[in-house]
C-alpha cells in the first residue's frame, strides 16, 4: 500500500482548519458541530478525527493560524494602511467576527487563552520595537494601549459593521506621539 506523504497530510489537516474557519466566522462556534465542519470539508469523519480529536483541538489550530500582518512602522500611514488590511478582511471573510469568537472563548478555554495570551504578547513586542527613540520609555506602554485599541477597532467591526479606520488611526496616532 502506498505511503501517503507529509505534504498530503499537510494538506488535508489544512482543508480541515480552513473548513472550521469559514464555518465558525459564518456560524459561530456554538453552532458550529464536528458535522458541520465535516460538511464544510467534504472529508469523511475518520478524516477529521485523524487529525483532531475534538472541536476545541480545532478552534486552537484556528487561532495559532491566526496572526494580523502588524505595520512596519509607527507612522500614521502605516497604522492607517494596517487599519484598513483589518477593515477587508473583515468585509471579506468575516475576519472581525472570528477573532471576536476566539476572543470569547479564550475566556472558558484556559488551553485558547493560552495560545491567544502568546499572540497578544508577540504583538506588543513587535509594536514595542517599532516606537520612535523619543518614546522609547514608554514602548511598553505604547504597545499595550495599540494593541487593545486595534483589538477594540476589529470587536467595533464584528459588531457594528464596516467602519472607517480614520478615526482609530488618529487615536493611535495620538497614543504614539503622545
Amino acid at each position: 500500500m502506498p505511503r501517503v506523504s507529509q505534504a498530503h497530510l499537510d494538506a488535508r489537516r489544512q482543508q480541515i482548519v480552513d473548513a472550521a474557519r469559514a464555518r465558525f466566522a459564518r456560524d459561530g462556534f456554538a453552532h458550529t458541530s464536528m458535522a458541520d465542519i465535516v460538511t464544510e470539508s467534504g472529508l469523511s469523519n475518520g478524516a477529521i478525527y485523524r487529525y483532531f480529536t475534538s472541536k476545541e483541538e480545532i478552534v486552537i489550530a484556528v487561532c495559532e493560524q491566526g496572526t494580523e500582518a502588524l505595520p512596519r512602522a509607527l507612522t500614521a500611514e502605516a497604522v492607517a494602511g494596517f487599519l484598513e488590511h483589518v477593515r477587508a478582511r473583515a468585509r471579506e471573510n468575516g475576519h472581525a467576527r472570528l477573532v471576536a469568537q476566539i476572543y470569547a472563548e479564550a475566556a472558558v478555554s484556559p488551553s485558547l487563552a493560552a495560545v491567544v495570551q502568546r499572540q497578544l504578547a508577540a504583538m506588543r513586542a513587535a509594536i514595542a520595537e517599532l516606537v520612535p527613540d523619543p518614546r522609547r520609555p514608554q514602548a511598553g506602554q505604547i504597545a499595550e494601549a495599540f494593541v487593545a485599541l486595534c483589538a477594540s477597532y476589529n470587536q467595533q467591526l464584528a459588531i457594528r459593521g464596516d467602519l472607517d479606520p480614520a478615526p482609530y488611526t488618529a487615536a493611535l496616532m495620538a497614543i504614539i506621539k503622545g
